[in-house]
């Protein structure tokens, strides 16, 4: 066990054994939207607090704000059957999440509570859900790739263990299928899957169709879809975080999957407005922004010789805007960006991924000067094919009237052949690699 794990640890314990502060009872006073006020309350934001009804029935609801005298409350579930001066009473209990080897193979609940019907959670440890900030300083470099699976990404843009990047795309071009699709084929020591603010047919489809009975062992799913509260959408993101840092701190490599980022940030814009945040862009408070880094920055590696968090966050950017005020943030907050073409999509290519609009902050670092000039080259004949697509297709261009474009129009069947995959095909790293070089090689030799 490292010393980080050893502090967290006797720090967490510490935690728990310091005495509440006073808490003192309230009364509810006004519901407007999801958003309760109740005066009378002595409790800090981010507390819990149960709201009891006439008829017995009890909610729990989280602090998110206050003035003066009045507190705002953002409940966790239903809120039907309350009243006007329903009691509101805070605990002394403290968002705690259970991690260790007894989640592996488990499906929860934003709140950290089983989904499966598997019985109760067997673990070793509880830590704080909103994680501990991580000294840069400390961090190992990111110098060994992680075998993805997929042939584009892992010959073209390349992946380091503890990197974190985003899969950008609207809404039905494939971000879910190619998360998927990583989540079998990535070599990791556990993977832990958070679908946020998703339709809830795909919690069921994504635990039995795509992990299946061998991938759910070694995985953690967290499920909070869009029927559940913000609050319940904003934990499920913290509660899949927490879980794979402490795999991370006991040495493990881990692949977090969330699906998806836009939900986290709009789960966030629902409380700020409701509790009377001005929107500053397209909709979208401040607190957005703010919350977006302390997420995504829990992510990456540990101490040199510990584990690792390698992260994908995908991003809805609506309308296809990849200007969109979340996508444009998320971009200069992750490690890198893969972005997903509805135009390629449609033409029959999977994955749609668009290249010349994708980037590794890692490349230089993860690949060698042979194989970055394989790549450059490859995107170099794709961006001259598209931006001439058009006059090859009409008949406008004469061939030997350029040299590039000749080429780029001899090689387009084969990128094209190297950029698509089946969803059940599974290309490792070292075949990816071969794979490039031997493009232009056997061209060379062709010609």
């Amino acid at each position: 066990m490292s010393a980080r794990t050893q502090l967290a640890r006797l720090a967490a314990r510490r935690e728990a054994m310091r005495p509440p502060a006073l808490l003192v009872e309230g009364k509810l006073t006004r519901m407007v939207g999801l958003t309760l006020e109740a005066v009378g309350c002595r409790v800090a934001v981010g507390s819990h607090c149960v709201i009891e009804a006439p008829d017995g029935s009890r909610v729990d609801a989280e602090v998110v704000g206050f003035s003066n005298d009045r507190t705002y409350l953002m409940p966790i579930a239903d809120m039907r059957g309350f009243v006007p001066q329903s009691r509101v009473m805070p605990t002394a209990r403290r968002h705690r999440v259970p991690v260790g080897d007894g989640l592996l193979g488990r499906v929860l609940d934003g709140a950290g509570r089983p989904l499966d019907g598997k019985g109760a959670l067997r673990v070793d440890d509880y830590r704080a859900l909103s994680g501990a900030p991580v000294n840069p300083l400390l961090r190992a470099p990111i110098r060994a790739p992680l075998d993805v699976g997929v042939r584009a990404i892992n010959g073209l843009l390349r992946v380091g263990r503890g990197q974190r990047l985003g899969l950008f795309a609207g809404s039905g071009v494939g971000k879910s299928t190619l998360l998927g699709m990583m989540t079998r084929h990535t070599r990791a020591d556990v993977t832990v899957v958070a679908l946020i603010g998703e339709r809830g047919r795909e919690v069921n489809e994504f635990v039995h169709e795509t992990l299946g009975p061998a991938g759910l062992a070694r995985a953690v799913v967290v499920a909070a879809p869009a029927d559940t509260s913000p609050v319940s959408r904003l934990h499920g993101a913290m509660l899949a975080t927490s879980i794979a840092e402490a795999f991370r701190d006991r040495g493990r490599h881990v692949l977090l999957l969330m699906d998806s980022l836009t939900r986290f940030a709009q789960a966030q814009r629902e409380i700020a407005l409701a509790v009377g945040e001005p929107p500053a862009t397209k909709g979208y408070p401040p607190s957005v922004f703010a919350k977006l880094p302390l997420l995504v920055e829990r992510a990456g590696t540990a101490q040199p010789g510990g584990g690792s968090v390698t992260a994908f966050y995908t991003v809805l950017a609506e309308g296809d805007d990849q200007h969109d005020p979340i996508a444009d943030a998320a971009r200069s907050i992750l490690d890198g960006h893969i972005v997903l073409s509805r135009d390629i999509a449609q033409l029959g290519r999977y994955p749609a991924i668009d290249l010349e609009a994708s980037v590794s902050r890692l490349l230089p670092a993860l690949a060698s000067p042979a194989e970055q000039a394989s790549i450059q080259r490859f995107r170099h004949l794709g961006a001259v094919y598209r931006n001439n697509h058009d006059l090859v297709s009409l008949g406008v261009y004469q061939r030997g009237s350029d040299a590039d474009i000749d080429q780029a129009v001899d090689h387009h069947p084969r990128l094209e052949a190297y950029l698509s995959q089946s969803l059940h095909e599974a290309v490792s790293l070292a075949q990816s690699v071969r794979e490039l070089e031997a493009l232009f090689v056997q061209h060379a030799r062709a010609a």
